[in-house]
């Protein structure tokens, strides 16, 4: 059985910083790239960023590069990101996503939500101001 759960949401000051993590279980050897994507009450989810686990290659969303940095433990089968001077506009659940089908080649393509076969649950990220 497939899964992935995330870890490490919370309520943050702006300026804060906040881990989350996630787990994954079950064809993880087949998932790559992994990425996170967040979605803000009102918004359509979005793109945050994306790993290669084979050549640890990464790509970032504009409104977070600089300030998130994202990583992976194959040996955990892990995937974490860490958020670094955070704002209010960070505010939003964050979703860990895996690709098991176009390989570890990071491409336009890992962008889109549409590209990931598998989700989580879900974290509640809050940045107050």
């Amino acid at each position: 059985q497939v899964q992935l759960v995330e870890s490490g949401g919370g309520l943050v000051q702006a300026g804060g910083s906040l881990r989350l993590s996630c787990a994954a279980s079950g064809l993880t050897s087949s998932m790559n790239p992994m990425g996170w994507f967040r979605q803000a009450p009102g918004k359509e989810r979005e793109f945050v960023a994306t790993i290669s686990r084979t050549n640890y290659r990464t790509y970032y969303g504009d409104s977070v590069k600089g300030r998130f940095t994202i990583s992976a433990d194959n040996a955990k089968n892990t995937v974490s990101l860490q958020m670094d001077s955070l704002k209010p506009e960070d505010t939003a659940v964050y979703y860990c996503a895996a690709d098991a089908t176009r390989g570890y080649t990071i491409t336009e393509a890992h962008m889109a939500a549409s590209t990931y076969e598998f989700w989580g649950q879900g974290t509640q990220v809050t940045v107050s101001s």
